[in-house]
């Protein structure tokens, strides 16, 4: 692509204006590369702006599911950070099958101290986000 046909449409993702630019390499007048700003362009814009209306519906609902009991807040935080089983265990240090488990409110409420710790450290939280969830009773 040549560094005149670069789109520079505007772009919000996330609700908000968003400063940020990529980095694109592209060719000069001459045929060598270089880098300019890349703002985005339109139909880019848009499937990032759907991807993060998607992860935020999905945030919604695992909020939900905490706050009526159905999940622990170890859900919510996961989903927060975009973590799945598998990347949270490895960041805590302990077997996905665990973790799992820790997503059951029974199982959660079991949880010591030092675990606890843990899981609010990988989220960076203080410990009593996990423990006074916001809006649970």
């Amino acid at each position: 692509m040549n560094k005149d046909e670069v789109p520079q449409d505007r772009k919000i993702i996330h609700g908000q204006d968003n400063s940020l630019v990529k980095v694109l390499y592209v060719t000069d007048q001459s045929g060598k590369y270089e880098t300019t700003k890349y703002a985005g362009w339109d139909a880019e814009n848009l499937a990032m702006s759907q991807a993060w209306d998607d992860i935020d519906d999905k945030i919604e609902q695992t909020r939900k599911k905490v706050i009526s009991g159905e999940l622990s807040p170890i859900a919510y935080y996961m989903e927060k950070s975009l973590m799945d089983l598998s990347t949270l265990a490895q960041y805590v240090g302990i077997w996905k099958f665990f973790v799992k488990r820790h997503l059951q409110p029974a199982s959660f409420k079991k949880l010591s101290k030092k675990k606890l710790q843990q899981y609010a450290s990988v989220f960076n939280i203080p410990v009593e986000d996990l423990e006074h969830f916001p809006g649970q009773q």
